[in-house]
């Protein structure tokens, strides 16, 4: 925070497989998957921090973590001589020779890090998610409850729970009553029977509580040592959890179709989704609020060619693409090429990616260099796709880094 205000150090989880993302994720943590055409999952959280004046962050990795050090150590350089950083964190075994066991246990691991730094407030985030927020609304909120701990959550369907933590209000809409961790069948809001609170993976704590909570933790051999199914409900018996509702967030810059998005990325059909939310005439969210940025690292790239007819409509096309062929509705990222005669319809394309003479792209997601062979086709014959290819259950055709196309 800036000088005179509250000492708050940013810990950013950012060590999950991504399993449900898969073939994106065979490569990368999930954190490090590309979104938006330039941009990388985690540059929306660290983001986030930096513009509400969070400026020391560590980010805790564990799994497949290479391609997300080198872009968290290259992007995100802060001021060393104001002492603010933003610095990945590998898993250091610092209390035996094991892994973490859960998000909590990563954060017990890296408590070094918080004894070293003395904050008065850790603020918690995950680190795979898209949405702008201004922490340092829910910090105020935290402070002057004097709770051990403030989750963000944000209203969904009833019909969703089975994917969050539920968080279930008291009378006076703050205090968490109960947190169920990914429950089936959980009772619906007061006001509004077919919504829950879900957690947004958010968390602002008291350094003490945060503390004395995890040691409690780690003494439970029935834990499994996770930050919502283990330390949010520990807190919440005790009375020391609070609800912060995110649809009172406001940023600079938001317009009033973009104010409350957040979009849980982890499946393939979601990932898809929210890069169909940016491309709109009216953006579900917009990547072009510059009040509030979401900051990136961005190659020594020539700007955009359109050749030999080439067009495009309804889409992002990033730097050091070469568009002579069709596209709409995509978003392509960075030294994307489309030939002649190709069409590239409803898609993201990664990096690299190489549409070939005459080839026809129709709601896919092609991770970097990926060629597509003229004349080849993928969106046109499910049954084909199913047989090549991973196809998620809305029909998203996904192709991993480098997987070759017939």
């Amino acid at each position: 925070m800036r000088r005179g205000g509250p000492s708050v150090l940013g810990i950013v989880l950012a060590g999950g497989e991504g399993k449900r993302l898969m073939p994106l994720t065979a490569d990368r943590a999930k954190p490090a998957v590309t979104f938006g055409g330039t941009y990388r999952l985690v540059d929306f959280v660290l983001s986030n921090l930096v513009n509400g004046d969070i400026l020391r962050i560590c980010v805790l990795t564990q799994y497949k973590s290479h391609s997300l050090d080198r872009h968290i150590t290259t992007t995100w350089r802060m001021s060393s001589l104001l002492g603010n950083y933003v610095t990945p964190v590998p898993a250091q075994q610092r209390l035996g020779p094991r892994w973490y066991l859960g998000s909590a246990d990563a954060i017990l691991q890296s408590l070094n890090l918080v004894y070293d730094e003395r904050p008065e407030y850790v603020a918690v985030f995950g680190a795979d998610h898209v949405y702008r927020m201004d922490p340092r609304q829910m910090l105020a909120q935290h402070i002057e409850s004097g709770a051990g701990v403030t989750v963000a959550g944000i209203r969904v369907p009833r019909s969703e729970s089975s994917s969050f933590g539920v968080i279930t209000p008291g009378s006076d809409g703050l205090t968490v009553e109960r947190f169920l961790e990914k429950p089936a069948d959980p009772p619906g809001l007061p006001d509004s029977p077919d919504c829950v609170f879900a957690s947004m993976g958010n968390y602002v704590f008291t350094t003490k509580a945060l503390i004395e909570a995890l040691q409690r933790d780690a003494e439970d051999p029935e834990s499994v040592h996770d930050m919502g199914g283990s330390i949010l409900p520990q807190l919440t018996a005790r009375g020391e959890a609070q609800l912060y509702d995110f649809s009172e967030n406001h940023v600079p810059g938001e317009t009033s179709r973009d104010q409350g998005y957040w979009r849980d990325v982890g499946t393939l059909d979601a990932y898809y989704d929210a890069h169909m939310d940016l491309i709109a005439e009216r953006p579900a969210f917009n990547l072009y609020n510059r009040s509030w940025p979401i900051y990136t690292h961005s190659n020594q790239l020539s700007p955009a060619r359109f050749n030999a007819g080439g067009i495009a409509s309804e889409s992002i096309i990033s730097a050091g693409c070469l568009i002579r062929g069709q596209v709409t509705r995509s978003v392509l990222s960075p030294g994307v090429v489309v030939d002649p005669g190709a069409v590239v319809q409803g898609s993201v394309l990664h990096d690299n990616v190489h549409i070939g003479r005459g080839a026809v792209v129709r709601g896919a997601v092609l991770d970097k260099n990926v060629e597509v062979p003229p004349g080849a086709t993928i969106g046109v014959n499910p049954e084909r796709d199913a047989e090549l290819y991973t196809v998620s259950q809305g029909g998203v055709i996904a192709l991993g880094k480098g997987q070759r196309v017939p």
